[in-house]
């Protein structure tokens, strides 16, 4: 039978809003209860802090990122320090890997392969960096990272997921290093993609679908309002 994944457009969500919301359906899961879910959001400008996060890696104090309209927060993904914003699609991915693989590594690159598969249909060649989590333009040794990844999981139930930058304001990953390099980041914009926000997120359900082998099933997000 085929595993269904309900997907549910949130808008645009203060992280901490947005934090809540896959905690309920996380614990819904390792309760066995309910189905598997793909969220989309769009944050306002905010930083994060991973469970691997370095202090060294932000750019800017507190202080500075709340003048500049930021907000900070520590939170429980994997990987180091990243930044969410306005022009970027937020995937949160919540997934029981009992019922897929029980192995991490495989769901990881399962979502590397979602991204590279939904920007080919965007005329856009991206890869993955050996040793380096997250989706990858460019010549090697001159790669731009395009979209950014970090997931937790507990009873193998998944929260967190990715961050791929549409039109994303580059000039907010200046106060930070992202994921702890010196990489340059960039986004479908730069790259001279003129893509429609919902065109790439009905490609990422179309592609998330085919990895992850669900029947993707849209589903309003009117539950959710709190």
């Amino acid at each position: 039978m085929t595993r269904q994944c309900i997907v549910r457009d949130l808008g645009r969500r203060a992280y901490t809003d947005a934090l809540e919301i896959q905690h309920e359906l996380a614990d819904e899961r390792k309760r066995g209860l309910g189905v598997d879910h793909l969220l989309f959001v769009e944050h306002p400008h905010v930083v994060t802090i991973g469970r691997n996060g370095h202090e060294h890696n932000l750019l800017a104090s507190p202080e500075m990122l709340r003048r500049a309209g930021i907000e900070l927060y520590e939170t429980d993904r994997g990987g180091d320090v990243t930044y969410h914003g306005p022009g970027q699609i937020v995937a949160y991915p919540i997934m029981d890997l009992r019922e897929w693989k029980r192995d991490v590594g495989a769901f990881v690159r399962g979502i590397e392969q979602v991204l590279i598969d939904a920007l080919a249909d965007f005329r856009i060649e991206a890869k993955r960096v050996e040793k380096l989590t997250g989706v990858w333009v460019g010549a090697a040794g001159a790669e731009a990272k395009i979209a950014a990844i970090g997931v937790h999981l507990s009873r193998w139930v998944s929260t967190h997921g990715w961050a791929l930058n549409v039109t994303t304001d580059l000039r907010y990953f200046d106060y930070i290093v992202p994921c702890g390099l010196t990489k340059p980041v960039t986004s479908m914009e730069k790259l001279g993609v003129g893509a429609d926000a919902e065109d790439v997120k009905n490609a990422l359900v179309r592609r998330f679908g085919e990895v992850f082998e669900f029947e993707m099933q849209a589903e309003p997000a009117l539950s959710f309002a709190h």
